[in-house]
């Protein structure tokens, strides 16, 4: 019998509403669409935003180029023995290696952000919202994989190409200003003024690198000093650019003198200065946060970003005189520097190991339904911030060259930095909430018929 009354009730309910929607319907009708009923119902309809069909079709285009032209100019260098460690020849690994190199993890470290945007999506976590991105501008995911893919496709096509012709015999005159113009062709893309390729993505980017570099003259937002984390697991990246800058801008590369750079005491004492220029912006940007903010736990934080530039000037320092000295040094630096990020990456950045949780060691809230991921990824974070131990061990993989081995170790801090990225917001998007404040907008289901028209 109740049932029956509920039941009434719903159909009650539901009339009454039709009939406020019909009012509401009259109403826009008269006053916003001149009586036209066509024009009112394009506004009111909801209409769902579709998935680009090209751009996927696209990046699987392009993946499959890229993985057909990686194979290809692996199995080249493998026959050309370049990434061995035993060749006299080290003009090559000198100078086009580290291109490859240094775009190697800059779109890794882009494909990674794609991975967390796809995740924040399907988690519910608003990425947008806390790093104040556009909601209608801002990159979605199969934006950035389409712009890894596109990009990695170029970068290996063009340096398959001159690997092909440096095997034939060209002489580097002739071919070695390719990875200089593939240089100059992304470095224009990025800067150029006109309304294609994401410019508005680029001239975000550019502007908060801006905003980095001047710390602490802006004020800080939590898109900066998230970028500036970025910055400071790229560490190698920026020691590439220093060196490739140096080689192409001195015009080293006109008389094969590759190792000008290296002989030069300035390029020597900026290698030292780029190692740990990425923890002093960030060191900088606490420093702003807690002028601003009076919050004490920001200098705590800046504590942090000394002691892991303490930890690179130990490295770079190591790296000149290999002593026993230097050695412990290095050890005791990286080691109490370790624990301190790893600290802070628990228990500030991603607000786990909370004793008295409901989910043992966690937090009380979770996005993940699963518990045992979050304590594998705080054993992965653990792993890979000791990555650094390979600087006092100096392990061998065989023939290998040792830039190959550098190579994949910074590629395993940009995977950390990315599996940190998800975490990182995640707890943003929980203390948000927390606080009443996890939206500002709230996305509408209508296009505006003005601009079709």
């Amino acid at each position: 019998m109740s049932q029956g009354r509920d039941g009434t009730t719903l159909v009650r309910f539901s009339c009454k509403v039709l009939k406020l929607a019909d009012e509401v319907e009259e109403i826009f009708i008269k006053h916003f669409a001149e009586d036209d009923k066509r024009k009112a119902m394009k506004y009111l309809k909801p209409t769902l935003k579709k998935d680009s069909h090209a751009v996927t079709f696209f990046i699987g285009l392009f993946t499959g180029c890229f993985v057909a032209l990686l194979v290809g100019y692996l199995i080249m260098a493998h026959i050309t023995g370049m990434y061995r460690q035993a060749r006299s020849n080290t003009f090559y690994m000198e100078t086009v290696y580290p291109v490859l190199s240094m775009f190697s993890l800059l779109f890794l470290h882009l494909f990674m952000y794609g991975c967390n945007i796809f995740m924040w999506r399907k988690t519910r976590i608003n990425y947008s919202f806390i790093l104040e991105l556009a909601p209608k501008k801002e990159l979605k995911y199969r934006d950035v994989f389409l712009i890894c893919t596109t990009s990695m496709t170029v970068v290996v096509g063009v340096l398959f190409l001159h690997l092909a012709l440096v095997s034939k015999g060209y002489a580097f005159t002739q071919v070695q200003a390719i990875p200089g113009l593939l240089l100059l062709s992304f470095l224009l893309l990025l800067v150029c003024p006109f309304n294609i390729v994401y410019k508005t993505s680029r001239f975000r980017f550019l502007r908060v690198m801006r905003n980095i570099i001047l710390s602490p003259m802006y004020k800080v937002v939590m898109l900066d000093f998230f970028m500036a984390d970025q910055l400071c697991s790229q560490i190698p990246l920026l020691r590439e650019v220093e060196y490739i800058a140096c080689y192409y801008v001195t015009g080293s590369y006109k008389n094969k003198d590759y190792g000008y750079c290296m002989r030069t005491k300035y390029y020597r004492d900026l290698a030292y200065a780029v190692s740990f220029l990425p923890y002093y912006w960030r060191a900088m940007q606490c420093a702003r946060r807690w002028l601003d903010e009076g919050n004490k736990s920001h200098l705590v934080n800046l504590g942090k970003y000394v002691s892991a530039m303490l930890a690179a000037g130990a490295k770079v320092a190591y790296e000149r005189e290999t002593s026993l000295g230097w050695l412990c040094l290095v050890v005791v630096i990286s080691s109490s520097a370790t624990v301190y990020q790893l600290y802070w990456d628990f228990v500030k950045d991603w607000g786990l190991l909370q004793p008295h949780s409901k989910n043992p060691w966690l937090r009380n809230e979770l996005m993940l339904p699963q518990k045992f991921i979050y304590y594998f990824s705080m054993g992965l974070n653990l792993i890979l911030r000791l990555a650094w131990l390979q600087t006092v061990l100096h392990y061998k993989f065989g023939s290998v060259d040792y830039r190959v081995t550098g190579l994949f170790l910074a590629a395993l801090e940009v995977i950390r930095r990315g599996h940190w990225n998800f975490y990182r917001l995640e707890n943003e998007h929980l203390n948000n909430a927390g606080k009443f404040r996890a939206i500002k907008t709230v996305p509408l289901p209508f296009h505006n018929i003005d601009e079709e028209e």
